[in-house]
């Protein structure tokens, strides 16, 4: 059994909605401390296929697609955003 198994082999939605936040949260901070790309972008997809699995996508992707371009923009070298004028 995989760690979000339960006793009856479903796995319990909340232990999902965990997982989810914890590779998000790793994934982010291993963009604070300078973790490759690659390894940044692994926790991103894997969150986003824990997502997937357990039908919870819907409400997550956008997170994920936000941080993956971010990634992109950051690796890429792009110059970030233009802050709003006010």
């Amino acid at each position: 059994m995989g760690p979000l198994a339960s006793v009856d082999g479903d796995v319990d939605e909340s232990e999902a909605r965990q997982k989810i936040h914890d590779l998000l949260l790793t994934g982010d901070n291993r963009l604070k401390q300078g973790v490759s790309a690659a390894k940044i972008r692994q926790n991103y997809e894997q969150a986003l296929a824990v997502a997937r699995e357990h039908g919870l996508e819907e409400g997550v992707r956008p997170l994920i697609e936000i941080r993956l371009a971010d990634l992109e923009r950051l690796a890429g070298g792009s110059p970030p955003p233009a802050p709003p004028e006010a």
